[in-house]
């Protein structure tokens, strides 16, 4: 029997693939005189041959299908800025790209060049399109002498087609183009006429797919205007409405190719559940006011409309050493869209609170049901009716008060990003009044604003600034749970203090909330490089005994922060010291996630 020599035989190869030196990039250049920096980058970006070309591992199969498809990339980014006689050369290897047989490539390509020569940019002569509807505006680069860039024809034809879109043609198109291209003159005629097409009405909202939300209910919040006109803007509100639910991972409304006899066009829905259960949780760390854990648990289809059930548990002033102690929250809501109407919904609320802070201690229980109301895709309110219990002992003494109470508040938030915002503002505003219903509560009213405001200058810097208000009306402090005072200091209002150092002063030193507030924040933000940022910031407070701005006091904060960007908000880590007012002194820490404000 013979002896197998197979062992040695792969351990001499796999000793030569050890030893083999890698494969070689290919050398890339795309030449294009007289280009501009900008159009030289578009083009480079355009060209895939180059990227292929540079990877260690790309195949001459891979780099001469990507030359062949370069040659219509190259020329649509010509195109786009208005050069319409171009030359472009690829070679590989010296050979024209397109002059290459697939069946007779070499091993691997060595060289890629991309030369190219531009040409005179075109300027249009005419640029007509036509019929167009009352109102429209068309690109204010699509006109004669204006540089004649295809994307400027492109957003023109858009331009028309939404337009008549927006007045009921749901049907418009572009119909005859005349697109003319004068080399001696380089200059380009553009004629488009568009096809309005019929007034067109809403039809039925065709469900289509599987979803656990039964289909009575998706036409409910959908609100589709069935009978009415067509109106994109009011098919988007329609999307906006199911999104809003949280229910759907996708969301997709897709309109009829053709008419019914009546002129109505169906709207077919289309979603993707998301799971139905969540499990969250959070953690914030402050140097003095100590450890806060926080977790919730959501349903968002509980009984098969898309109502969203939500616990939460919370637990903060682990470990703090400002005086006090933990306080612990646990409660629950229930949503339920299209209560009444696509835009308001219902929902219902219960929950416990204690708190253990430096100044008081108060145990809470409320429970209510209210209302929600949404405007428009930036304006919101809401409105309920509570009933509150709270068991209070603070430097008034010891006391039990129970309330009714009718909170309203409205937002408009228009921020380009809720976690990390660089543009736009938030204004929200809030009253609410109360009943004493027993103990020794009293009856009043509560006025809350919070408005913010970002503005970017340049790439990298954000500025931001906050500004707080609170006011308690008709009530004094012995007959209002002292959650609804104010105070400050902390990482919600004035950085740099302790937590809650400023309030109003009693004889035998003794402090209670005051009866008004004011916050003041600003906030500069600079990228520093890839996902990481600095932040100089500075606060103020101002609490006062007596329901408007008066007899009071002032403290301030200031420090620098550092930003990690993670995608879905920036982890925060401020330091901060006090700056004017007798509260507090020594430098505090603030770890969380998401700005400030």
């Amino acid at each position: 029997m013979a002896e197998s020599n197979k062992s040695p035989t792969l351990a001499a190869l796999f000793a030569l693939a050890l030893a083999a030196p890698p494969a070689l990039a290919a050398e890339v250049r795309l030449s294009a005189p007289g280009a501009s920096d900008g159009l030289r980058d578009a083009l480079r970006a355009s060209a895939l041959s180059l990227e292929a070309a540079e990877g260690a591992d790309a195949s001459a199969q891979d780099i001469l299908a990507a030359a062949r498809a370069d040659y219509a990339r190259l020329i649509g980014a010509l195109y786009a800025r208005g050069y319409y006689a171009p030359i472009i050369r690829i070679r590989l290897d010296g050979r024209e790209a397109t002059e290459i047989s697939p069946l007779s490539l070499p091993d691997r390509i060595s060289r890629v060049e991309i030369d190219i020569e531009t040409g005179r940019p075109f300027a249009f002569s005419t640029a007509q399109i036509a019929p167009l509807a009352r109102g429209t505006e068309l690109p204010e680069g699509f006109a004669p002498g204006k540089r004649a860039r295809s994307t400027a024809i492109r957003d023109a034809a858009t331009a028309g087609v939404t337009g008549w879109r927006a007045t009921g043609h749901a049907k418009a198109r572009v119909g005859e183009q005349r697109i003319t291209a004068h080399h001696p003159g380089a200059t380009l005629d553009a004629r488009l006429g568009l096809v309005p097409g019929p007034v067109v009405q809403f039809g039925d909202l065709v469900i289509a797919g599987r979803t656990a939300v039964r289909p009575e209910r998706l036409r409910a919040i959908a609100g589709l205007p069935t009978g009415k006109r067509f109106d994109p803007e009011a098919l988007e509100r329609s999307a906006d409405r199911l999104r809003r639910t949280g229910a759907f991972r996708s969301i997709s409304l897709a309109e009829a190719e053709t008419l019914d006899p009546d002129g109505r066009m169906d709207i077919t829905l289309n979603v993707t559940d998301d799971k139905p259960r969540r499990l969250g949780f959070g953690a914030e760390l402050s140097s003095l006011e100590g450890v806060a854990l926080s977790a919730f648990w959501l349903h968002r289809n509980l009984m098969g409309g898309a109502e969203r059930l939500r616990f939460d548990a919370a637990i903060s002033g682990i470990g703090g050493t400002e005086g006090g102690g933990e306080d612990y929250r646990l409660a629950l809501r229930l949503d339920r869209p299209a209560f009444i109407g696509p835009d308001t919904g219902l929902f219902a609320l219960a929950a416990i609170e204690r708190l253990d802070e430096p100044d008081s201690r108060e145990n809470t229980a409320r429970f209510g049901i209210g209302l929600t109301r949404t405007l428009s895709k930036r304006l919101a309110g809401e409105a309920a009716l509570l009933f509150s219990y709270s068991d209070v002992r603070d430097g008034l003494g010891s006391r039990s008060m129970t309330h009714a109470m009718l909170p309203v508040s409205a937002t408009r938030d228009d921020r380009d990003n809720l976690l990390n915002p660089t543009g736009g503002s938030y204004l929200g505003l809030g009253v609410m009044p109360f009943l004493a219903l027993g103990g020794e509560a009293e009856s009043g009213a509560r006025l809350t604003a919070d408005a913010r405001l970002y503005r970017g200058m340049g790439e990298r810097v954000v500025l931001a600034g906050r500004l707080q208000f609170g006011s308690i009306l008709g009530a004094g402090a012995e007959g209002v749970p002292p959650a609804l005072l104010f105070f400050s200091g902390g990482g919600g209002t004035v950085r740099g203090q302790p937590y809650q150092s400023l309030a109003v002063d009693l004889p035998g030193g003794e402090r209670i909330g005051g009866r008004s507030f004011v916050g003041l924040s600003a906030e500069a933000r600079v990228a520093v490089r890839g996902s990481i940022g600095l932040v100089a910031f500075a606060d103020a407070g101002f609490v006062g005994a007596e329901s408007w701005l008066g007899e009071g006091d002032w403290h301030s904060g200031a420090g620098l922060g550092l930003r990690y960007d993670t995608g879905i908000g920036p982890i925060r880590v401020d330091i901060a010291a006090p700056v004017g007012g007798g509260t507090g002194d020594g430098v505090q820490i603030y770890i969380g996630i998401g700005q400030a404000f």
